[in-house]
């Protein structure tokens, strides 16, 4: 029996929450972004850094780009979680797992960018960024069978 797209649905509700939990912390990667441009100096574009007393225009600068790497790699994971996250719901999954693989996924991201930003040694982040995928792959392969 397929899940609903309602509050009602503890599944939906835990997988709407935990979903809007990674979209803000990807939304404020592009705050933390502008915030180290700002505090550097360092602008894209000539015309960003005109209020700036000593403005610099790179796209190569390490402290933006890690910050931009971090902000891209939540982009290329949470967006497919949130597409295949719905479509996992659709499939009815047991409520223990389901929600299991929502805050698994959650985590892994937030640990994801504490370890991209502080920085923490690798294997750390990539076993971050691992963890997240599987929980992507996961939801993929219950939605095809599910088919």
């Amino acid at each position: 029996m397929a899940s609903s797209l309602s509050f009602e649905d503890p599944i939906f509700s835990s997988f709407a929450f935990y979903a809007t939990v990674v979209i803000l912390k990807m939304m404020v990667m592009s705050l933390l972004t502008a915030r180290v441009r700002l505090s550097k100096g360092i602008f894209a574009n000539a015309e960003d850094g005109k209020l700036h007393k000593d403005p610099k225009v790179t796209t190569t600068h390490p402290e933006v780009e890690r910050v931009r790497r971090c902000h891209q790699n939540d982009i290329e994971n949470i967006v497919p979680f949130v597409l295949l996250g719905i479509l996992y719901v659709l499939t009815g999954p047991d409520p223990w797992w389901a929600v299991l693989r929502f805050r698994v996924f959650a985590a892994s991201r937030i640990l994801h960018t504490i370890c991209y930003l502080t920085p923490i040694p690798q294997p750390s982040r990539a076993l971050m960024f691992g963890i997240g995928l599987s929980i992507n792959v996961q939801m993929a392969v219950s939605v095809l069978r599910a088919m």
